[in-house]
């Protein structure tokens, strides 16, 4: 088990307390993101398709009947 002197020890890591910590912070702010941009990029890919299927629905009604 690893012990620590002081919080100041525990967060410097041994020297390379930037090195852990920012990777914790990188990795916590992509699992925020993540999330919000899936659901953003889902959501506009439905609006898209939708637009899609009304425009192909228009098109088949306005083609003469072969």
């Amino acid at each position: 088990m690893i012990y620590w002197n002081s919080v100041g020890d525990f967060l410097a890591m041994g020297g390379y307390g930037f090195y852990v910590w920012g990777s914790f912070g990188v990795t916590a702010l992509v699992m925020t993101i993540e999330p919000i941009l899936v659901a953003r990029q889902r959501k506009n890919t439905i609006a898209r398709l939708k637009r899609q299927l009304r425009a192909d629905a228009r098109a088949e009604n306005r083609s003469p009947a072969a």
